[in-house]
């Protein structure tokens, strides 16, 4: 089974092909910022991201030959997940989404690049996927509705592995999920649903190297009106440049962690703090859950650190087993995606948010 993979970022796009679940190739094209520039919107990036994909593909000399074709899901609207074919109905809700992301363009190449050699087109997992309880879902003001916005992607992805290196089914299992990258998410599955995880694009839940995570209400209201910040500072603050990046000027981690492990301050303190922070979201996730764990998943480039997985462990190592699956790698989560789609293992399923 030949799959092709594709995932645009901000600033690349980032390709695979993989023979059944085992990598053959991978590439990457960087879109300078001067180039992207000429465009006001980034749907209107589609045609120039495409066209950096066939100049990739002729410099490799890789035949457009595949039997799938999978892409990145991108912010549609609230859906369950899974694996999703494209369609007209995916295609008009990635051109007209709400907020504006490259992801958004994953699923529109995939359908053009797919289209062009007669095999079907697909996306996994995006990261709205949205299987939250009702009362997970309602916050203490109308209007005010808690979002699913997480890295669904990589959270499903680890969770089907890590029951199938166990004999089990993911759809058997109750675990909890902690992605730990430049956005943190904590995630409870209970048999193969996230029935509550924090948003961690825009503002809830622990902080982390670029967000400032859930703050006290009335000093953000305070900051709000102070006349000192524009709405577009506010909000830069809320995501990216918040967190680590705030509180100690830098986001990279394994910098931070260097000096935590010398017992510099404010590093390790923060750190810590930082840590401590994405337990407590560990312990709500236990409720999430009733307290029936099998499994507790550290994934993420942050859980590459011995320093950050150990403390985590001094907290919620009591709740349930903690399996560590370090990095995150979203094209692989793809491919294992698309091969079980066409497999068979996996059911593919209709977009139909309404």
């Amino acid at each position: 089974m030949k799959i092709f993979v594709i995932n645009p970022g901000s600033t690349s796009t980032k390709f695979a092909v993989y023979d059944n679940e085992v990598i053959k190739w991978k590439g990457c094209v960087q879109h300078p910022v001067d180039e992207l520039a000429q465009f006001e919107h980034v749907n209107e990036q589609l045609q120039y991201r495409m066209d950096a994909m066939y100049r990739l593909l002729s410099e490799q000399a890789i035949a457009h030959q595949f039997d799938a074709v999978i892409a990145r899901g991108g912010l549609l609207k609230p859906t369950p997940g899974g694996v999703y074919k494209v369609d007209d109905r995916m295609k008009h809700d990635l051109v007209n989404a709400e907020m504006e992301h490259a992801c958004n363009l994953g699923g529109l190449m995939a359908d053009k690049f797919a289209s062009t050699i007669g095999c079907p087109a697909f996306i996994a997992d995006p990261e709205v996927v949205d299987e939250m309880i009702p009362e997970a879902h309602v916050s203490g003001l109308p209007g005010m509705r808690r979002k699913s916005i997480f890295h669904a992607l990589n959270s499903k992805a680890v969770s089907r592995r890590y029951a199938r290196l166990n004999g089990l089914k993911y759809e058997e299992l109750d675990l909890i999920v902690v992605h730990l990258g430049g956005g943190i998410s904590v995630s409870a599955h209970c048999h193969g649903r996230v029935i509550d995880v924090n948003n961690a694009l825009d503002g809830d839940g622990p902080f982390s190297p670029e967000r400032a995570g859930t703050l006290p209400a009335c000093s953000l209201v305070d900051l709000c009106f102070s006349g000192k910040y524009s709405e577009r500072e506010i909000r830069k603050m809320l995501n990216g440049k918040g967190g680590l990046t705030a509180l100690l000027g830098i986001n990279d981690v394994a910098e931070i962690v260097k000096r935590a492990e010398a017992g510099e301050e404010p590093y390790k303190s923060v750190l810590d703090a930082m840590l401590y922070s994405v337990a407590g979201q560990v312990g709500a996730r236990a409720v999430s859950l009733k307290g029936h764990i099998d499994a507790i998943i550290l994934t993420g480039g942050i859980a590459n650190s011995t320093y950050c997985v150990n403390k985590l462990c001094e907290w919620i190592d009591w709740l349930a087993p903690v399996s560590v699956r370090a990095g995150e790698d979203e094209l692989g989560a793809l491919a294992f995606n698309a091969y079980g789609a066409m497999t068979g293992s996996l059911p593919v399923m209709t977009y139909n948010p309404d």
